[in-house]
């Protein structure tokens, strides 16, 4: 499984040296396939519009861009993870000193009176403490990651036989005459998947700190 944490792991150092070349375009999809899921849920969590996230996630892909030749590709240095939430967090600021500012009369309208101005309801990301937002959206890039290394490892049909029991929470002997397989093969199938996912999750996770 060596390999595969190395193929699939999010922040590996790997990926990150091979982006300070320009022209590596495979490596900046590969990077914005990576993230940009993460960085849009976040934004999105800080009260921005999906306009708005879809702005941050661009901005933020750009300022790495922009700053990864001054990042040391070194894991003794510092998280990466930390760093892309730290110009995160920057962007949606940004979003946020962007919106218009609401005027009196607006504020006078009838049908603000029972509700509170857009401004008020949303935090100042640079007062607003993103850090659990971004561990959560992090935890479940996690369980994606594992979740397409498990994928490789299972055949395509215990992998849905798991999805069906455990994700979808179908009965198992609904599974079993769906998929016309024997009831044991249901119950081995959906035990072993999900104690596979369980250890690479575990694996990443402590990998990622």
């Amino acid at each position: 499984m060596t390999k595969d944490l190395d193929d699939w792991l999010p922040t590996r150092w790997s990926l990150i040296t091979r982006l300070k070349s320009w022209d590596d375009r495979a490596s900046w999809q590969e990077f914005f396939d990576t993230y940009w899921k993460l960085i849009y849920a976040a934004a999105l969590k800080a009260g921005l519009s999906d306009a708005e996230a879809q702005d941050v996630v661009q901005e933020t892909v750009i300022t790495v861009a922009k700053n990864l030749p001054q990042f040391k590709t070194n894991p003794e240095r510092g998280s990466f993870k930390g760093w892309l939430l730290h110009t995160t967090r920057w962007r949606i600021a940004d979003q946020l000193r962007k919106r218009p500012p609401v005027h009196e009369h607006n504020l006078n309208r009838r049908d603000d009176t029972t509700r509170t101005a857009t401004v008020e309801r949303i935090a100042d990301p640079l007062g607003f403490s993103l850090d659990a937002v971004w561990d959560e959206e992090w935890e479940k890039n996690i369980v994606a990651v594992a979740t397409e290394i498990v994928k490789r490892h299972v055949s395509p049909q215990e992998y849905q036989i798991f999805d069906l029991c455990v994700v979808r929470g179908c009965p198992v002997k609904e599974v079993a005459a769906k998929l016309g397989v024997k009831i044991w093969k249901v119950y081995f199938a959906q035990k072993s998947v999900s104690a596979l996912l369980k250890k690479e999750f575990k694996k990443l996770k402590a990998k990622m700190g």
